[in-house]
């Protein structure tokens, strides 16, 4: 085994697999560039790092259960005037989340919540933060399964862990007064330990028709709300209104 060959083999058992994959390559940008030991030394380290930040922000991602992936950029803040750029880049510094504050964003269906939802999320991930989307139907069927169904309870135990959780369409559905027991749950659970974001097509005041005890809404809203940030979403539906169609 010639020195090159050792050398990865010592990088696999160290766990460095950028650096035992780009060793050779490496050494012939140092020879060419006449650089230091160190220099070298730093460099290779430095690409192992970057290599190991960028696998890591990818988990996040993946283990975020986004319904997909939109940027900031990618929303029409032209088409939707409820909150405005400069607002958005004040969230991403993600000091509500240091916090444990919350978001909350209602509107009609169309408006672009899930879409700013996804994206914060999204900037959270990337900068190190645990995130879980769920949807309001899916959060619920978890926790009615939590006791019996191993994968619900490994939901239930990664939203609580998370540093975000993203609470999607809550509102599209009613909920029994049983389930509005298991929400008030696990938003107590989470109160003032993890942030939320909540997206609704209903204002606070339909909730208690939603969740059908004004007891349990009223204290699901005050533990939401307590610590919030709240944007009332306006306008007519993007999805409508850039429709494709097939006859033209």
């Amino acid at each position: 085994m010639n020195k090159l060959e050792e050398t990865r083999r010592y990088m696999q058992i160290l766990n460095l697999p950028w650096g035992r994959d780009n060793l050779a390559q490496a050494l012939e940008r140092a020879n060419a560039k006449e650089i230091s030991y160190l220099e070298f030394i730093n460099q290779l380290l430095s690409e192992e790092m970057t290599a190991r930040e960028q696998k890591a922000e990818q988990r996040r991602i993946k283990a975020a259960g986004f319904p997909y992936l939109k940027t900031v950029e990618d929303f029409d803040f032209g088409f939707q005037r409820s909150i405005t750029r400069k607002q958005v880049n004040q969230l991403l510094d993600m000091q509500w989340i240091e916090k444990a504050y919350n978001l909350v964003f209602l509107g009609p269906p169309g408006v672009g919540k899930t879409h700013i939802s996804v994206a914060i999320g999204l900037e959270a991930a990337k900068k190190g933060y645990r995130v879980s989307f769920v949807t309001m139907e899916e959060l619920i069927r978890h926790l009615q399964m939590e006791s019996v169904v191993a994968r619900s309870r490994q939901k239930v135990k990664k939203i609580i862990k998370s540093d975000l959780v993203i609470i999607d369409e809550i509102g599209f559905l009613p909920i029994s007064r049983q389930e509005a027991n298991l929400f008030f749950q696990i938003i107590s659970t989470l109160y003032e330990e993890t942030s939320i974001i909540v997206t609704s097509n209903k204002g606070f005041e339909d909730w208690v028709e939603l969740m059908g005890d004004p007891v349990i809404t009223t204290a699901i809203l005050d533990r939401i709300a307590h610590h919030s940030e709240i944007f009332n979403f306006t306008g007519d539906s993007y999805r409508l209104k850039n429709r494709d169609t097939i006859l033209k």
